[in-house]
């Protein structure tokens, strides 16, 4: 669900490529058809551990490909630090950072995930004899709190944390000075399932190719359970079918009345988040935050 800043639930929104949609028709995405497979509120196909740029945007994509995903958010990302981003394209005269985290967590929201404010203290193998929802038996991820919850897959996208990933035989970890999870260049560990996103990944420290390379990771997921290849393209009416083609899957075709209803419902939402200055008051450094104490 989207929630607005003044903390009302907005209306069910649909869920589309520029992440807003006409109400009252809820999807998770152009390939919504796909069955969900039955769970309990603790499993999921995808945890992702980490609520900054990076886990915002795997999150959305996994779930607008219909996999149930769960986003584990300390509320520690680096970039609610940042005084005004001014690099992130699409914001012309920059963006408030905490104001851009806000708008990628209601759209991983709207696009299906769920989100859930916790520290994550383990990843682990697991080691029942049930699998998950789809074939293996995925990890185990526990919070502070003790609570459990089961995935099929995991996606790591702390900043620099590394250590609730010490239980997980055959994870590498480069220490050069911090602690990043060695990946291949699209964000595969030495652990079948098991991810890396973004800094942690060793991405470079700019909150575009952290969340670019979010993206990626969570397609790569995608390519490698089997899901097909992947578009999440909305195009116009008969792009596709005009040329004796079948819509790809994880596409969709809309004609110009629903493009001008979706476009419509996009700019309400974006002139409802640029308001008002963003509430949330400006972060700084935590050695900085100690000394003020």
């Amino acid at each position: 669900m989207c929630w607005l800043r003044d903390g009302a639930a907005a209306a069910p929104t649909a869920i589309f490529i520029d992440g807003f949609g006409e109400p009252a028709t809820m999807t998770n995405g152009p390939d919504a058809e796909r069955e969900t497979k039955s769970r309990t509120d603790d499993e999921y196909d995808v945890a992702v551990v980490g609520g900054g740029v990076a886990g915002l945007s795997a999150s959305t994509f996994t779930a607008r490909d219909g996999l149930s995903t769960l986003v584990l958010d300390a509320g520690e990302s680096i970039l609610r630090r940042n005084a005004h981003l001014e690099n992130f394209p699409g914001f012309p005269a920059g963006v408030n950072a905490r104001l851009l985290l806000e708008m990628l967590g209601d759209q991983a929201e709207t696009a299906g995930a769920d989100r859930q404010t916790a520290t994550v203290e383990t990843v682990e193998t697991s080691d029942t004899d049930e699998p998950s929802e789809s074939d293996g038996h995925g990890f185990v991820v526990e919070t502070v709190d003790g609570q459990r919850y089961r995935s099929q897959y995991v996606i790591a996208a702390t900043k620099n944390i590394t250590d609730y990933l010490d239980g997980i035989e055959g994870v590498g970890i480069v220490d050069r000075g911090k602690s990043y999870v060695d990946t291949d260049e699209r964000g595969r560990t030495g652990v079948d399932g098991l991810y890396a996103a973004g800094r942690l990944a060793e991405k470079p420290h700019q909150a575009i190719v952290c969340a670019g390379h979010g993206a990626e990771v969570a397609v790569t997921l995608l390519e490698d359970a089997d899901r097909g290849f992947y578009h999440d393209w909305v195009a116009p009416e008969g792009y596709f079918s005009d040329r004796d083609r079948e819509v790809p899957p994880g596409c969709e075709e809309i004609d110009a009345a629903e493009r001008e209803q979706r476009e419509a419902a996009s700019l309400d939402a974006m002139s409802e988040y640029f308001a008002e200055p963003h509430p949330d008051e400006q972060e700084t450094h935590p050695s900085l935050r100690e000394e003020s104490e």
